[in-house]
């Protein structure tokens, strides 16, 4: 298995739209990448009273293959072009595979 875990470091004036990212965002992210072999899309809120991140998501995938297919995949520029919509925070992705 190989996960992406994607987080949204915040910054002084940044705004992040958590319902907008919860409803719509992750949903996206499981309808287009699911046929690339994506097995599980969560997320993960701080609950600090500052938090360092207004989110982080885990993105798992059958392999690294199946990440790459669908970093490549059409829908991918569907996927990171929605991220606007929500955040102005860039997202800061970490590859991991679990050993």
């Amino acid at each position: 298995m190989t996960t992406l875990l994607v987080t949204y470091p915040r910054t002084d004036g940044a705004t992040f739209d958590l319902d907008a990212y919860l409803d719509r965002h992750l949903p996206l992210v499981r309808d287009s990448w699911t046929r690339y072999g994506l097995t599980r899309a969560s997320a993960f809120i701080p609950e600090e009273p500052a938090p360092a991140y207004a989110a982080v998501a885990v993105l798992e995938f059958n392999d690294g293959a199946a990440l790459d297919a669908a970093l490549a995949s059409p829908e991918a520029a569907t996927v990171f072009g929605d991220v606007a919509t929500f955040t102005d925070i860039a997202p800061v992705p970490l590859r991991c595979t679990a050993r």
